[in-house]
């Protein structure tokens, strides 16, 4: 054969072989990366082909898939009263993707969990029909809390202090996520645009100073410790303190409450700057650090949503530990994160770890997934619960929490009211973090509620006067 002939066809021999190669690599290696492209339209198309699962609420479908007019989606996703449980799907969109219990859950409602595979859909290839998430929300704890937010920026969070389910999660303002479902980009726009930011999670998501409901992780970190015999015993606290290594003086809101070396008890009742941040100091920082680990500060929560961690510094001087433990200085908490310290306390001093969905369920009924308490911690011994809910009803019964008082429960609560901007320049954040129990049937709740922006004059906000009275809605309709 001519040399030159025999030299063209083994290199044409060659590129066809790198042809083969990379052919079977781009097919068995990268087909995969290329089908999961999140640009890939088939992905899309696959995806509303047919009707998605559902997420359920007491036996009814919150969502739905309706079919569409034209395109080649032929269905989109529906909302059930979409503003009031926003906080608790999120939302499936066309162009925007999932969030919420609909990013957590989507392989199972939109049938490609592989748990959901039947024989026959191994033999076809065919996907399964999809499941449903079957969530702990209770629709009239849910509504009431929306309802009695109203207006108002803020966000409530209740929860079963007995298993850790969680009653309600209700953020406003709200949003009706049915107005993404096709990709609206001006609704999109508008949304995301909106200086109220509705599409955020204030329940989860937005850790905000907490103001006095965090001296309620002071007053169980001085319990565990034993730094007073008592809690009706006189503590040594100058009104004002003294804020150590500072010219700086820490003061009361009401110049006239009983604070000067007040006992904690009565602290707490009248929310004594003074006296808590001072108990700070005389702990340390690693001790407060401790508790407020204990209850759940300082980690990201899921309920499967992910919640953002809450944060109690390290590293800091005896003023700014004085200053963190009334809830000010870095110290940020989500409502979920509070209403967790109060629901530990209300279960004698465990903390379960709070979770928004009961069980994951096939086509065809059959749990596929059931989710069952589980404990979190003990951010307190059984005795210091049970003397902190002492302290707590007192607050309601004699204190600052007057607002949550409910005929026929017991109930136990902190106020909060926290700085907010420069010099305090902005309207406050009012909290309220409470537990009630039923007299009648020991039925028990754990809320909490922060209002961050309202209609009421500066001088009428406070935990009390916008927050306690949210509150007291939230558990009155989940002791029904």
């Amino acid at each position: 054969m001519n040399k030159t002939i025999r030299r063209a066809s083994v290199f044409t021999l060659l590129l066809v072989l790198v042809l083969l190669v990379r052919a079977t690599w781009v097919q068995f290696y990268e087909g995969r990366a290329l089908a999961d492209d999140q640009d890939n339209r088939r992905n899309t198309i696959k995806l509303y082909s047919e009707p998605l699962g559902n997420i359920v609420v007491a036996g009814e479908s919150v969502t739905g898939s309706a079919r569409t007019t034209g395109g080649d989606l032929r269905y989109k996703r529906t909302y059930e009263d979409g503003a009031l449980y926003a906080a608790v799907t999120g939302y499936s969109s066309q162009v925007y993707g999932a969030t919420q219990l609909e990013g957590v859950y989507q392989d199972l409602l939109d049938g490609t969990d592989t748990r959901l595979r039947t024989v026959m859909d191994t033999v076809t290839g065919g996907r399964a029909d999809p499941g449903d998430v079957i969530t702990t929300i209770d629709p009239d704890v849910q509504r009431a809390a929306y309802e009695a937010l109203g207006d108002k920026k803020g966000a409530a969070v209740a929860i079963d202090p007995a298993t850790g389910r969680v009653l309600a999660v209700v953020s406003t303002p709200s949003y009706d996520p049915s107005q993404l479902t096709t990709g609206d980009s001006d609704a999109w726009t508008r949304l995301t645009e909106d200086e109220d930011k509705p599409m955020t999670n204030r329940a989860l998501r937005q850790p905000l100073p907490p103001g006095s409901t965090f001296k309620l992780v002071v007053a169980a970190a001085a319990l565990e410790d034993g730094l007073y015999a008592s809690v009706d015993e006189r503590t040594d606290s100058p009104d004002p303190y003294p804020l150590p290594l500072s010219s700086d003086e820490l003061t009361n809101e009401n110049p006239d409450a009983p604070c000067e070396n007040a006992s904690i008890r009565v602290a707490l009742q009248y929310s004594c700057n003074n006296v808590f941040g001072k108990m700070a100091v005389d702990l340390g920082q690693d001790k407060v650090r401790e508790t407020a680990e204990r209850f759940g500060f300082t980690s990201e929560q899921f309920t499967p949503v992910r919640s953002n961690a809450s944060v109690f510094s390290d590293d800091m001087n005896q003023s700014q530990t004085a200053l963190s433990s009334i809830g000010q200085f870095n110290t940020a908490a989500t409502p979920l994160q509070m209403a967790m310290v109060a629901s530990a306390v209300a279960n004698d001093g465990t903390l379960m770890k709070p979770y928004m969905v009961d069980k994951l369920q096939a086509s065809n009924v059959d749990t596929i997934e059931q989710t069952e308490p589980e404990e979190l911690s003990r951010p307190l011994s059984s005795d210091n619960a049970q003397i902190l809910q002492s302290m707590m009803q007192t607050v309601v019964e004699e204190g600052t929490g007057s607002n949550a008082q409910i005929a026929g429960a017991t109930v136990g609560g902190k106020t909060g009211t926290a700085q907010h901007g420069e010099n305090n320049s902005e309207t406050p954040y009012a909290w309220f973090t409470s537990y009630a129990t039923s007299d009648a049937t020991d039925r028990q709740v754990a809320v909490a509620v922060v209002v961050e922006q309202s209609d009421a004059a500066r001088s009428e906000v406070s935990g009390n006067g916008l927050a306690a009275p949210v509150a007291r809605a939230v558990m009155e309709a989940a002791l029904r």
